[in-house]
């Protein structure tokens, strides 16, 4: 017997809440198998199994927090579970080319002694031989484990059969088509599990319980606001150069280093430059002190589906830009999946986040604390600008904005700050030069 328990999360994260658990009791698992998800104010963690075994106890529910190193559920031996543990072990043998000494044996032990019949005892069946993983992956496919079928010669279901009938069969996740109602009146909604509604004056409202990292963005933007004496300074940048740049050079740029050249690189190297020359922007409060950091971890925000993180591009200064492309790339691929380590969202100097892939003109960002400056990039928009006395133009234009702490960085410094980034990005080539 062994307990389930909640992972060391990582440094200043010392609990989270159980998102869903993936097994119930009863269940047989296998080492390695996912358990439980674990929502953290940063990241959804899995819990998986560290020995082969059953369910025997789940002892904190879905929806509570939990604290690091807190058993959340125990692992048993248990009556009849050996032979299913034996089934489970023979699929991971199957998929690694070898067998189990005496698979019918343990098919044999692992059936009940009375089957029942008729198509809902046969998916509950199929069910049982099925791995946690599988069955998640069937859940969120809407696939019935009934109808796949299993390469393991024992019939135990793993994530590649599920995976192979879903490509074979995609008709199969597609979700049915609910019969029509009786005429007659209608029944009231049902409010969805989890979700409460109610009757306010004749009018219904949902009630829906916030995630933790949603909590944890509210509690922090609430607190930007309430530490940091925050101001904001606005410019507005002249994309021609930048366009002509890339409109020129992207194929080449994509041929030689498999990886686009987007707007992220030169406003990355453009924040580097601004940051060396006015360092009170790459610094943070820490009680009475200044801490001035002599590196450049930048923060790039990126919207994922639970809400805005930031991971971090380290010692950016010193990457070049395919480098700083790819690696913003492959972060903003992990937040979307929800894949992000931790220590890829620690830390950081400074942020820039981009309203423009949404088409915001204009915006004020609010500081990534204890970071005391961070860039909101926008919308690139045709506006006719006046070239001299005589002439107009229209340009491709963006306004930029950068929110500061005021207790260290003086209006003064903040838009020299402002007026250098932009004039680093109205003649990239000069970020060559910035070393």
């Amino acid at each position: 017997m062994s307990e389930i328990k909640v992972p060391d999360l990582g440094e200043s994260i010392s609990e989270g809440t159980i998102y869903k658990w993936l097994v119930k009791e009863g269940d047989t698992v296998g080492q390695g198998d996912v358990l439980a998800e674990l929502e953290t104010d940063k990241v959804n963690l899995e819990i998986s199994a560290e020995e082969d075994g059953v369910i025997t106890s789940i002892l904190r529910q879905a929806g509570e927090n939990v604290a690091v190193g807190e058993a959340i559920g125990i692992i048993g031996s248990g009556a009849g579970s050996q032979p299913q543990v034996t089934a489970a072990a023979a699929v991971e043998g199957a998929a690694s080319g070898s067998a189990p000494a005496e698979p019918a044996a343990s098919v044999s032990a692992a059936a009940p002694e009375a089957a029942p019949e008729g198509p809902a005892a046969a998916g509950e069946s199929t069910a049982a031989l099925a791995s946690p993983g599988a069955r998640k992956l069937a859940r969120e496919r809407g696939i019935d484990l009934g109808e796949v079928s299993a390469r393991d010669p024992i019939g135990r279901i793993g994530q590649a059969d599920v995976k192979e009938h879903g490509a074979a069969a995609p008709a199969a996740a597609a979700p049915a088509v609910s019969a029509p109602a009786p005429q007659g009146k209608p029944e009231a909604a049902k409010p969805a599990p989890g979700k409460a509604q109610q009757p306010e004056d004749g009018k219904s409202v949902e009630r829906k319980r916030m995630s933790r990292r949603r909590l944890t963005i509210a509690s922090r933007l609430v607190e930007a606001q309430q530490t940091a004496a925050m101001l904001t300074t606005f410019n507005e940048v002249d994309m021609t150069a930048i366009l002509d740049i890339r409109k020129r050079r992207k194929d080449a740029f994509k041929e030689k280093h498999e990886v686009g050249l987007g707007f992220m690189s030169f406003f990355t190297k453009a924040v580097i430059g601004a940051l060396k020359a006015y360092p009170m922007l790459n610094a943070e409060i820490d009680g009475e002190d200044l801490v001035l950091k002599k590196f450049y971890d930048i923060g790039i925000a990126v919207a994922a589906k639970e809400g805005l993180v930031v991971p971090v591009v380290r010692d950016a200064d010193r990457l070049s830009f395919p480098q700083i492309e790819r690696q913003i790339g492959e972060l903003a691929s992990k937040a979307r999946s929800n894949t992000l380590s931790l220590s890829e969202l620690q830390g950081g100097t400074f942020t820039i986040t981009n309203g423009g892939v949404f088409g915001s003109l204009l915006s004020t960002p609010i500081l990534n604390t204890p970071q005391v400056g961070i860039l909101g990039m926008h919308k690139i928009q045709l506006r006719p600008i006046a070239l001299d006395e005589e002439r107009m133009a229209n340009r491709p234009m963006m306004y930029i904005a950068l929110s500061y702490d005021h207790r260290i960085v003086d209006g003064s410094e903040a838009v020299s700050f402002l007026v250098k980034i932009k004039e680093l990005l109205e003649d990239p080539e000069s970020l060559l030069l910035e070393g």
